[in-house]
């Protein structure tokens, strides 16, 4: 022990414990100086606000800075690419020069996606499934159907497109849709011979309305009345859909105008030997008057006038054969 104390004592010890702390003391310098200088310390950069700029130019800010930079990409529809949406640090806050900004920005390229079944489906479900697929809805246009907003057609890039074709999301797609109207031109029945119940079940089926309806003279039942007239005409062909055809009923049977349509051009003078038909049975009364059959036999008689001077009995005898010629017997 004494020896312990008295080697304690001795300058060699007491140079070796000045040695030893001189050593700490420059290895504690050394380490604090270097680590100084190693995290720069007291030596900050304010991250610059480059989130809402395009991708170029925030890299040209972070490269101004000092600062480095690592680039992750996302898809959003409504969004414009390249467009730095995220910054990791925020703006403004204090970093070394040369620290890692991370940054979040609108893919460039959009991801592709299967285009959905939306055919023979409302427009309100058509936007609802395009929607969930990242996709959007272009232009809209109608076309003569009897589905009202029903998806008829889908185009992509001006083209129909197929189920499952991959496009990029947020494409537009266009959507063709029925108006519910049915076709504009619809074929003109053909009335003729018709009642006019059965002319109004068929004007209802093919989409028109019934006009004008006139009765001829002659008719005294409209049940038992058919139409003879159409205007416009079977000959015409087609007519706007909801336009009105009118009529015009009369006592004519239907089998001469089962005849029109095949004569083509006979269709006019038709109706009119029909009316001359119907004429003699009501010229009947007028014809029993019999003054005037004399006066036609004295006009027709007149040549014969000079054998009635030698003859009166067979003057007499051809009076009653003209009197009975008019009356019909």
């Amino acid at each position: 022990m004494s020896k312990v104390v008295q080697y304690l004592q001795t300058p060699t010890f007491r140079k070796n414990i000045i040695a030893a702390l001189i050593a700490i003391v420059c290895l504690f310098l050394s380490v604090y100086v270097g680590l100084k200088i190693y995290t720069k310390h007291d030596e900050s950069i304010a991250v610059p606000k480059v989130k809402g700029l395009h991708i170029s130019a925030a890299i040209q800010a972070l490269e101004n800075a000092g600062l480095e930079y690592q680039i992750d990409s996302v898809y959003q529809m409504d969004a414009k690419p390249g467009m730095v949406i995220e910054q990791d640090p925020e703006q403004g806050f204090h970093v070394k020069s040369g620290r890692t900004i991370y940054l979040t920005i609108i893919t460039q390229v959009a991801p592709e996606v299967a285009f959905p079944n939306i055919k023979d489906k409302t427009l309100i479900e058509a936007t609802a499934i395009l929607k969930n697929h990242n996709l959007r809805i272009g232009d809209t246009s109608y076309v003569a159907d009897i589905a009202r907003d029903i998806v008829l057609d889908a185009q992509f890039a001006g083209q129909s497109i197929r189920n499952g074709r991959m496009i990029p999301k947020g494409s537009r797609i266009d959507l063709v849709l029925g108006n519910g109207l049915g076709a504009n031109e619809v074929e003109i029945p053909n009335l003729v011979g018709l009642p006019l119940n059965e002319a109004k079940f068929a004007l209802s089926g093919a989409g028109l309305g019934l006009g004008t309806v006139t009765y001829d003279p002659n008719v005294t039942d409209t049940a038992t009345a058919v139409i003879s007239v159409q205007s416009p005409g079977i000959e015409k062909g087609l007519t706007s859909l909801g336009a009105k055809i009118d009529v015009t009923l009369s006592l004519t049977a239907p089998a001469p105008t089962t005849g029109a349509p095949a004569g083509g051009g006979n269709i006019a003078p038709k109706p009119q030997t029909n009316q001359t038909q119907a004429n003699p049975p009501a010229a009947k009364p007028p014809v029993q008057s019999k003054p005037v059959a004399p006066a036609k036999s004295t006009t027709t008689n007149t040549p014969a006038a000079k054998p009635t001077t030698t003859n009166p009995a067979a003057g007499q005898k051809k009076e009653k054969e003209n009197k009975s010629n008019s009356l019909g017997f």
